[in-house]
C-alpha cells in the first residue's frame, strides 16, 4: 500500500518521534537558510545595479569635463589669467594689455618644443625692446626642470614654471607647443602649435605684422 505524505504529516509527528522532531527542525532551518538567500541575491542585485548606474554616471561627467575645456581660436581675447616669471614679476593678461605680446606654452622635455624655442628666443632678442612683451609658460612642469635646461641652451626668455595644467586650459585642451601672438588689446592675432611647429620666419613675420599696425 502507499501512502500519500506531506509535510503536515511530519508536523503532526513531530511531537511522538523525536528524531522526526530533529529533522523538522532541520528543515525550518532550511528554509530559513533559503529566505536569507534569497535577501542576499536581491541585496547583491541592487547593489550591481547601484555600480553600474555610478559608472555612467562618472562616464557622463568625464565626457562633461573634456567638453569644458576651452580651445582659443584667432580673434578671441587673452583669457583672465596671472603667472608669477622666474623673475618674481608677475604677468597677465591685464599687464599684456596695451602692448603687443606672445604667450609661449611648452615643456623641455617635448622635442617639438626643443625645435620651436630656439626660434622665440631668436624673436625675444630681436622684439624684446620692442615694446612687445614675451611670457613663456611650462605645461606641468617645475622650476627645478626647467632651470637647467634654460642654462644649458642659454636661453633668456622670461618663463613661469606651473606645476600643473590649469593656466594651460585656459588656452587649450591639447598640444605644445603653443605659440600666441596678440595685438595690444588683448586679441589673439596668430596662433601656432606642433602641425606644423612654427620656424623663426614664421614668428617673426607674424610678430612684424602685428607691431606695424600700432
Amino acid at each position: 500500500m502507499i501512502y500519500a505524505w506531506d509535510v503536515r504529516d511530519c508536523c503532526k509527528c513531530a511531537g511522538i518521534c523525536p528524531a522526526l522532531k530533529g529533522y523538522m527542525h532541520c528543515m525550518k532551518d532550511c528554509v530559513a537558510a533559503g529566505a536569507l538567500v534569497s535577501k542576499i541575491y536581491y541585496l547583491c542585485m541592487v547593489m550591481k545595479r547601484i555600480a553600474i548606474l555610478s559608472i555612467l554616471l562618472l562616464f557622463a561627467s568625464c565626457i562633461k569635463e573634456k567638453n569644458d575645456f576651452i580651445e582659443l581660436k584667432v580673434g578671441d581675447r587673452l583669457p583672465k589669467f596671472a603667472v608669477v616669471m622666474n623673475d618674481g614679476s608677475i604677468v597677465s593678461d591685464q599687464s599684456l594689455s596695451g602692448t603687443v605680446s606672445v604667450v609661449v606654452f611648452f615643456h623641455t622635455g617635448c622635442p617639438d618644443c626643443q625645435r620651436t624655442l630656439p626660434s622665440v628666443q631668436k624673436v625675444y632678442d630681436e622684439h624684446s625692446g620692442d615694446a612687445v612683451q614675451f611670457a613663456l609658460i611650462s605645461r606641468a612642469q617645475t622650476e627645478k626642470e626647467i632651470a637647467p635646461y634654460w642654462k644649458e641652451n642659454g636661453y633668456t626668455m622670461p618663463y613661469s614654471a606651473q606645476a600643473d595644467r590649469k593656466i594651460y586650459e585656459l588656452f587649450a585642451k591639447e598640444r605644445i607647443p603653443r605659440v600666441y601672438i596678440c595685438d595690444d588689446s588683448g586679441v589673439i592675432r596668430y596662433i601656432f602649435t606642433d602641425n606644423p611647429t612654427p620656424s623663426y620666419e614664421d614668428l617673426s613675420l607674424s610678430l612684424s605684422e602685428v607691431l606695424s599696425e600700432l
